[in-house]
């Protein structure tokens, strides 16, 4: 039996989303930035209001890999008008995916990529893309050795910090 699944969300997963969000965010850039950016972000940009939105636009899907019964990762993508950036309607945007450090290191990403195009070939869609803090290295190197290619910038703001994200683009 395969230890790690992948399931899509439902509403009543938005607790878990929450939790999960906010823990894999906090563990993934705590270091680079100030604390004070870090909780504003926490506490605004993944309330729980603010993630039941986003759960609400039918343009958008979350999904959790599960360690048995424990989701350790997750993933957001978006289409249509949901995209961050208008790519129109054969694109696909990997707003995010993050795994808990702990479960770093057993391909979660790759899972969760995998999802991502499988997906993709079912819409039809040509394009996936995303947009990667420009200090993500390690993120930044895992998109470009599947294909991804940078072909823009803009910004994103954590809490009273503009930074900037480089987009990146994988053509199917």
């Amino acid at each position: 039996m395969n230890r790690f699944s992948v399931k899509k969300l439902t509403i009543s997963s938005l607790y878990e989303l929450q939790l999960l969000s906010r823990r894999t965010f906090y563990e993934t850039f705590w270091m680079e930035n100030k604390h004070a950016d870090m909780m504003d972000y926490l506490e605004n940009e993944l309330s729980a209001e603010k993630l039941l939105l986003e759960f609400k636009n039918t343009e958008s899907e979350f999904y959790f890999v599960m360690h048995f019964d424990k989701p350790v990762a997750y993933l957001k993508i978006n289409y249509g008008d949901a995209q961050t950036e208008p790519m129109g309607s054969k694109a696909i945007e990997i707003e995010r995916i993050y795994v808990l450090y702990d479960y770093q290191g057993f391909h979660l990403g790759r899972l969760l990529f995998n999802k991502v195009v499988d997906i993709a070939k079912v819409r039809n869609a040509d394009t996936i893309w995303l947009g990667v803090w420009e200090l993500n290295h390690k993120a930044i190197y895992f998109y470009k050795k599947y294909g991804f290619i940078e072909f823009g910038k803009h910004n994103f703001k954590l809490g009273s910090d503009l930074q900037t994200d480089i987009l990146m683009k994988l053509q199917l």
